[in-house]
C-alpha cells in the first residue's frame, strides 16, 4: 500500500497533527560532528549522504513503519523514485537488505527494481539483474521439521502470526505482547532441538528460525566484493536485532552504520536517526541534490 509523501527537508522529527504527513526542524543540536561528550557514537546524528557511498537499506523500521502484520505496511508516495534517484547518484550501488522474500520486495517498491538481498542474504538479486539463492539442505530440512510446531502454537486464536517465507520461519507476537515470555521460552526450547540446523533471532516482537550461514552482515560482504558496490565506502541504515550482523559488518569496513529508532542497548552502529520519518528526511535531502 502506498501512504503519503514525506518532506525532502533533513533534520528533526516533530510530530504531526495527521497521520498524512510529517513536518521536520533542523538538526543542529545533534549533528554526526556534535561534540557532547554525554553522546554514545551511536547518539550522533547520520552525516550526510556521499553519493560516492554504497548505500543499504534495511526495510521494516527503516524505510516503512511496521504495521500490525507483515502484509499491511504501507509505502510511502515517492519512496520508489527517491530510490530510483538515490540508485542513480551511486552509478546502482543502493541495495535492499531485507528479511522479506524478493518478490515482496518487488511489489512493495515497483517499478523500482535494483539490487537486494531477501531472507536476510538466502535470496540475492546482483545490480545487473543476476539471481544468487543459497541452498542450505539442513537448514530446509529442519524446517519441515519445526513448521507444524510454530503453526500448531500460533493456531491458538491468541494473535500469534506465523509468517512462513520459505526459506526462514517467522513467528509474530504484537497483537499478543503478554506472551512475550512464553513464547521466548517456547522457541529456546526449540532452538535447542534444532540447534545444530538452525539460528533463533529475537526482534521487535517477532521471531525468526534461518539459516546459521545467512545473515545481512555476510549479504552486504557479498555486494561489497562485486560492481558497482566494490570500492565505496558502505553505508547500512536498520532498526532491529536482525540489522546488527550488517552494522558490524559495514564498521569492519570503516563505513557508517545507522541504527533507527530509541537505542534500547548495546549496538554495533556508530551513528543514529530516531524513526522512519527522519530516515526518509536524510534519504531525500541526499537525493534531491
Amino acid at each position: 500500500m502506498k501512504s503519503s509523501l514525506f518532506s525532502k527537508r533533513l533534520g528533526m522529527v516533530e510530530e504531526s497533527r495527521s497521520d498524512q504527513a510529517f513536518s521536520v526542524r533542523p538538526a543542529a543540536e545533534k549533528c554526526a560532528t556534535h561534540k557532547d561528550v554525554s553522546l554514545t557514537l551511536a547518539e550522533s546524528w547520520a552525516p550526510p549522504l556521499d553519493s560516492r557511498s554504497a548505500l543499504f537499506l534495511d526495510v521494516d523500521g527503516t524505510l516503512l513503519e511496521i504495521a500490525p502484520r507483515p502484509e499491511l505496511v504501507r509505502v510511502p508516495d515517492g519512496l520508489p523514485s527517491l530510490m530510483v534517484r538515490l540508485s542513480a547518484q551511486r552509478e546502482a550501488a543502493l541495495a535492499l537488505i531485507s528479511g522479506r522474500p524478493l518478490a515482496q520486495l518487488d511489489r512493495l517498491f515497483q517499478p523500482w527494481q535494483g539490487a537486494a538481498a531477501g531472507l536476510h542474504g538466502l535470496e540475492r538479486r546482483r545490480a545487473d539483474g543476476t539471481l544468487d539463492c543459497l541452498v542450505d539442505g539442513a537448514s530446509a530440512a529442519a524446517l519441515d521439521r519445526l513448521r507444524p510446531k510454530l503453526a500448531a502454537l500460533a493456531a491458538d486464536g491468541t494473535g500469534l502470526i506465523l509468517e512462513d517465507k520459505g526459506g526462514t520461519l517467522a513467528l509474530h507476537y504484537r497483537a499478543a505482547p503478554q506472551r512475550a515470555p512464553e513464547i521466548r521460552a517456547v522457541v529456546e526450547a526449540l532452538q535447542r532441538e534444532f540447534a545444530s540446523a538452525l539460528r533463533l533471532i529475537a526482534g521487535k516482537m517477532v521471531v525468526e528460525f534461518r539459516p546459521p550461514s545467512v545473515d545481512k552482515g555476510r549479504a552486504i560482504a557479498a555486494f561489497l566484493a562485486e560492481p558497482p558496490f566494490r570500492g565505496r565506502r558502505p553505508v547500512f541504515v536498520g532498526d532491529d536485532t536482525t540489522d546488527e550482523d550488517g552494522f558490524a559488518e559495514i564498521r569492519r569496513r570503516g563505513g557508517i552504520a545507522v541504527r533507527v529508532g530509541p537505542l534500547n542497548g548495546a549496538t554495533a552502529a556508530n551513528y543514529s536517526l530516531p524513526s522512519v520519518e527522519a530516515v526518509l528526511a536524510w534519504l531525500a535531502s541526499s537525493g534531491s541534490r
